[in-house]
């Protein structure tokens, strides 16, 4: 058997399930104490129990799982996790477990790659393999038992995993020395601004050629565009005229115009001329009865109301 590297004070943690011979538990427990001595300790924990003991965080400098002879163990995300939770910072897991060969979907039993990816995950580092073999036949037993897989293509590999020399959630303040970006302007090249610079003096002399902007400009710049050229190719196409959204070639104008005219249009007429003056000159079927006088042409809004009852 492997000493994992225990030495006299260390606390070990041993995880054991259904599969574990029992003589053969006895067995490693009992070398285990012989290295750690009478100030080490060997914890001995059933991994179906493991999530619910009392174990503080960072308890164990070892922690041992499916190494005991003959166990088929499998190690699921939440166990992992909790391997990692009471290891020590710089302490180490030794795992031994089952693994399929070829990809298999849908399996229970993982690749050696899935498993080392599951104690990433878990939080440790330096994972790495240290051992593949052959299943004994005990072992291809015991895994058709407990395990209720069959399958010719599994092999037992042995990994390790380092927890980091820090714990889980732990922070520090990182010294950046970034450079403080200066306030002030940035500096102007006396040559480029006397390049660029156009005093008064030099509009007086003749050696500068100044340009006359309204020289630019031909005939057809300075006539007044048609108002129809300037709407776009498709405002105010179809059935029915409806002007753009944010309208500049006048089409929103117009149409409002021919709006305000059709309002005006649709006033009904006086027959007899005298509606203005007020209900006592009014007809009995007058639109405008109740309303007060108002002068001639001007414009008075009726509503639905009173052209129905009208």
């Amino acid at each position: 058997m492997a000493d994992f590297g225990i030495s006299a004070g260390q606390f070990v943690a041993v995880i054991w399930d259904k599969s574990s011979p029992v003589e053969a538990l006895k067995d490693l427990v009992d070398k285990l104490q012989a290295l750690t001595g009478d100030e080490g300790r060997v914890s001995v924990e059933n991994i179906n129990q493991l999530l619910q003991s009392a174990h503080k965080e960072s308890s164990f400098d070892i922690v041992l799982s499916g190494i005991i002879p003959g166990s088929t163990t499998l190690h699921s995300a939440e166990i992992l996790a909790e391997m990692a939770r009471i290891l020590r910072p710089g302490g180490c897991l030794f795992l031994k477990e089952p693994v399929e060969t070829a990809v298999v979907n849908n399996s229970k039993v993982k690749t050696a790659s899935k498993l080392c990816s599951a104690l990433t995950l878990s939080g440790l580092v330096e994972v790495k393999e240290l051992q593949r073999e052959s299943l004994s036949p005990e072992e291809i037993q015991s895994v058709r038992e407990h395990l209720g897989y069959h399958s010719d293509s599994l092999l037992s590999v042995q990994i390790t995993g380092k927890k980091p020399n820090f714990e889980v959630g732990s922070s520090s303040q990182l010294k950046l020395s970034i450079a403080k970006k200066s306030s002030g302007k940035p500096a102007v090249d006396p040559a480029a601004a006397k390049l660029w610079t156009l005093s008064a003096n030099d509009m007086e002399d003749e050696s500068v050629d100044l340009i006359d902007s309204d020289e630019l400009l031909d005939a057809e710049d300075l006539k007044k565009p048609d108002p129809a050229s300037l709407r776009a190719p498709s405002c105010g196409e179809g059935k029915k005229r409806k002007a753009c959204k944010n309208c500049t070639c006048g089409l929103a104008e117009e149409l409002e115009k021919e709006k305000s005219r059709d309002q005006i249009s649709s006033q009904p007429k006086s027959a007899c001329g005298n509606c203005y003056l007020g209900d006592a000159f009014r007809c009995a079927s007058c639109p405008y009865l109740g309303m007060p006088a108002f002068k001639p042409g001007e414009k008075v809004l009726l509503s639905d109301s009173n052209l129905h009852d009208a």
